[in-house]
């Protein structure tokens, strides 16, 4: 695990990215958030009441000197954060609202990040994703041409690296969908020096059964192909078809993928989530994540069940994506 961080950690160290925190008062934040500060990989920006979030920090027994602190009560720009509110939510909310809505930590913390004063954000210790997701869909948005976020792991095995998608975002992907999920797994990959060679998941290889299921999945390879045809891509595969160069040579002998996939997109949530974890359980993998791909600038979610180490790992990831 080590060797996935090294090289981000080194490339941080040198830019002074800046992630927010809106889970001020969490004992695995702080922990995070003092290592983070400490080591100078990147500036800890915590959201909450300071003398609080110092007090907490004392019986934890963390030093927080190397962060930020931010209270969205005293903060001194609040009033030009509230009209950059109205203006983004174009009528969707009054300076009324704005100034109620923006006490709220993910909301503040996200306006942070689109008015520039941070890079990224992470929350979910302590909130639920759509608490987490919500603030950024409605602030900060999906990069031109990309209509769904999505979400994907690393999944990681000593010198293994695959990229699992989408496992924590989409229920029912259609085939633009998936063609978008393909591309923007492509460029996590590469941001984790992983070369993508991208396989799209079904329960048919290339034809050998016929649905709608199936279909869709090969229409996302055709809109993914047209879209970035540079791209090494392909399907619909089974998983072993993907994988396993001996059954690839067999099932799809034509294909730029010869079981030497290391991007698997899967045909719908329910998959994704169950192979990522089988593969976690199973197979002993880490599973990095979930990375949040397709926003104009990162934001991640963690598990409620997060440890400080699981904190630690995002922050990483999200101030790279920042870079």
């Amino acid at each position: 695990m080590s060797d996935l961080f090294g090289k981000l950690k080194a490339s941080l160290k040198e830019n002074g990215r800046r992630i927010v925190f809106p889970e001020g008062l969490d004992e695995r934040i702080l922990t995070a958030a003092s290592l983070l500060g400490t080591e100078g990989i990147l500036v800890p920006v915590l959201v909450g009441d300071e003398e609080k979030i110092k007090q907490k920090a004392r019986d934890v027994g963390v030093d927080i000197v190397n962060t930020e602190i931010i209270d969205p009560n005293n903060y001194d720009e609040f009033d030009e954060m509230v009209a950059s509110f109205v203006e983004r939510r174009k009528g969707k909310a009054s300076e009324k609202d704005a100034r109620k809505i923006l006490l709220d930590e993910n909301y503040f913390g996200t306006m942070l990040v689109y008015m520039n004063k941070a890079d990224g954000l992470v929350s979910g210790a302590a909130h639920s994703t759509a608490d987490t997701v919500r603030p950024a869909l409605q602030i900060i948005k999906t990069k031109p041409g990309i209509k769904k976020t999505s979400g994907v792991f690393i999944m990681v095995r000593e010198e293994e690296k695959y990229v699992f998608a989408d496992c924590a975002i989409n229920i029912s992907p259609n085939s633009q969908d998936l063609a978008e999920i393909a591309l923007a797994s492509a460029e996590t990959a590469e941001l984790f020096d992983i070369d993508p060679r991208v396989a799209m998941l079904s329960f048919s290889t290339k034809g050998s059964a016929k649905s709608e299921e199936t279909e869709k999945v090969a229409e996302a390879v055709a809109i993914a192909k047209e879209s970035k045809p540079e791209l090494v891509l392909d399907g619909e595969f089974q998983f072993d078809a993907a994988f396993v160069p001996s059954v690839a040579e067999k099932k799809a002998p034509d294909s730029v993928i010869k079981g030497d996939a290391n991007v698997f997109v899967f045909p719908g949530l329910e998959a994704g989530n169950i192979g990522y974890k089988i593969a976690q359980r199973l197979g002993n993998f880490d599973a990095v994540g979930p990375i949040l791909q397709g926003l104009n600038k990162p934001v991640n979610d963690l598990s409620r069940g997060c440890d400080s180490d699981d904190v630690y790992k995002l922050a990483i990831i999200t101030a790279a994506q920042s870079l």
